[in-house]
């Protein structure tokens, strides 16, 4: 039995969906940095890559899947109706992935971000006064991370959204 679709079944269906595509991204993210505290260039490496692929397809899919499932769902779902769901299933997700991203900066150790600074200055030759606006900057490092991620993650996934929205109307009208 499908139901009829309004604003507040747009909003519940993207919270869950948001919750399920941050889950596997901030799952994601995780690993990644779990990888990192091995030391090894190598693992490090081949984790990023291999996550970034697992998460980049699968957040395709899910959200691929989580539109398809409204369609099944609500009766007289249009594509302006797909569309914002992937939208706010964007946005809730790109909340949760930066969320948690700032965590992990706040989290890491003073030690570890003075050693990336200095790299920084060895490798673009900066200057006292180059190294104090670094400085300044650091201290808001995660509220800077958190914004720049969530507005990423919302502008990719509502580009997304409308692509996957034309494409779920497209295969129903060639019948496939």
């Amino acid at each position: 039995m499908t139901k009829t679709l309004d604003n507040n079944a747009i909003w519940n269906e993207a919270a869950k969906g948001g919750l399920l595509l941050g889950g596997v991204s901030v799952g994601c993210l995780t690993l990644k940095e779990l990888a990192a505290v091995s030391g090894s260039d190598f693992l490090v490496t081949a984790a990023a890559v291999i996550l970034w692929v697992v998460e980049f397809f699968g957040c395709i899919l899910l959200m691929r899947g989580q539109m398809f499932k409204l369609k099944e769902r609500y009766e007289n779902v249009t594509m302006a109706d797909t569309a914002r769901l992937g939208r706010r299933i964007a946005l809730f997700s790109g909340l949760l992935l930066a969320s948690a991203q700032a965590l992990f900066i706040m989290q890491m150790p003073s030690e570890q971000m003075n050693e990336l600074v200095n790299q920084l200055s060895e490798s673009m030759s900066l200057t006292a006064a180059d190294m104090e606006n670094v400085n300044a900057v650091l201290d808001r490092l995660p509220l800077f991370s958190f914004f720049f991620q969530w507005a990423y993650c919302w502008l990719y996934g509502s580009v997304l959204a409308s692509i996957l929205s034309r494409y779920i109307f497209m295969k129903e009208l060639f019948n496939q």
